[in-house]
């Protein structure tokens, strides 16, 4: 029995991507905005559930908790799961989550429905990338991945301010209707283009799968993946408090600035795939680097309003660009576990936001104020330089063995 979703015509083929990868897209647009939106109205939240922000705070910390274990665990459970199914489901659950949040009034219950949304939004970024290149086919399968992620990318262009906009106009629970009602229009349009089939077959087992944790280089990426968004997380996920008490920006200008640093995001992306197809540990390096001193700045000049509206565009430009070459590098030092691979990415980009933010929470209670989480993000940032240069280290050393004009790629 052949896999529907690996049939691609060897002639005449189109250039054009197959509608059901800008469905893929939608699906990683919402997946990601539910996890970013949260810092958009987190004073919000506070107020209405009579918390304090670094509590509220913790209801994205739970979701990151759940994006770690649902990440790998799901791609684990559904590796003989068709993956049509795999992705309806996730946005089934996902859209129940939503709905949770939206209408409950405990603190404990929306923690709870957070973390169930994690496990679906874990399995949804398990296979939305193997799907997306079984059907383009090798031919395209880099083009097609590429724009699947650049629907969560998007999230923090469009997504996160437009739900703290929607959150100003109708409460902060409007948000989570909204995303509620794209998921489930997001199922039947799974269900029409998704293709059947698609589950992994016998040959696949999670212990061969497992055995691409022996890379040591799989570990170094890893750790990498964790800290260099655990830097930019740490203070992104207390930013509006920080721009409406210290910086003075009016909240309804909030979204924009927050835009801003999403179309930073994305550019940064966009840069740091294309550095990084030929020298990726110069990426994986600059990055947490420039990240670490801009913010350090932001620390420094948080009272200033056009100062910190730039250093938050270079914010999403340097602290996440680097973040398409460590999928990457996690998929290569995988070996034959892609799938695998890519997911324990996903669940280390996780643990790196759900330490930071939890550590970024009681730098907000402390004397430090509203730029702890800025200070901490900007450690976390410098520590992320051990084990990338560790990574690059060791890639030169090996390059040098096999091929010394290689050396100088270090790929």
């Amino acid at each position: 029995m052949h896999d529907e979703a690996t049939r691609v015509p060897l002639k005449g083929r189109s250039s054009r991507l197959p509608f059901v990868i800008y469905v893929l897209a939608l699906g990683t647009f919402l997946m990601l905005t539910t996890e970013f939106v949260v810092a958009g109205i987190l004073p919000d939240i506070a107020a209405d559930l009579r918390v304090s922000v670094a509590r509220a705070g913790t209801l994205i910390t739970v979701f990151a908790i759940g994006m770690i274990v649902g990440a790998p665990l799901m791609a684990m459970l559904t590796l003989r799961m068709p993956r049509r199914v795999t992705l309806m489901l996730a946005l089934g659950v996902f859209a129940v989550g939503h709905v949770i949040v939206a209408v409950g009034s405990d603190f404990g219950v929306l923690l709870a429905a957070r973390f169930l949304t994690a496990l679906a939004t874990g399995a949804f970024w398990a296979v939305a990338a193997v799907v997306a290149t079984r059907v383009a086919g090798p031919g395209m399968a880099s083009r097609a991945v590429g724009v699947v992620n650049a629907g969560g990318m998007l999230a923090t262009v469009l997504g996160v301010p437009l739900g703290a906009l929607l959150g100003q106009f109708v409460g902060w629970r409007g948000t989570f209707w909204a995303l509620a009602i794209l998921a489930v229009v997001a199922i039947p349009m799974i269900a029409r283009h998704v293709p059947r089939g698609g589950a992994e077959h016998g040959s696949v087992s999670i212990r061969s799968e497992l055995v691409a944790l022996n890379s040591g280089r799989l570990w170094l990426a890893l750790a990498t993946c964790a800290a260099t968004t655990g830097g930019v997380l740490a203070a992104y996920s207390y930013i509006t408090p920080l721009l409406t008490e210290r910086t003075g920006i009016p909240a309804n200008l909030v979204p924009l600035v927050l835009a801003g640093f999403g179309v930073g995001s994305l550019v940064g992306s966009l840069l740091g795939g294309r550095i990084g197809d030929s020298r990726p540990h110069t990426a994986t390096i600059v990055a947490p680097l420039a990240t670490a001193l801009i913010l350090t700045a932001l620390a420094l000049v948080a009272g200033a309003s056009i100062p910190t509206t730039i250093l938050l565009v270079l914010l999403g430009l340097f602290g996440l660009g680097a973040n398409p070459v460590l999928i990457s590098l996690a998929v290569r030092y995988a070996s034959h576990a892609p799938t695998l691979g890519s997911s324990l990415s996903v669940a280390a980009f996780n643990l790196g936001t759900a330490i930071a933010s939890w550590i970024g929470g009681i730098a907000l209670g402390t004397g430090l104020g509203t730029t702890g989480p800025v200070l901490v993000g900007a450690v976390i940032a410098a520590l992320t330089l051990i084990p990338a240069t560790a990574l690059a280290l060791i890639q030169r050393s090996r390059a040098a063995e096999t091929s010394p004009e290689s050396v100088n790629a270090l790929s």
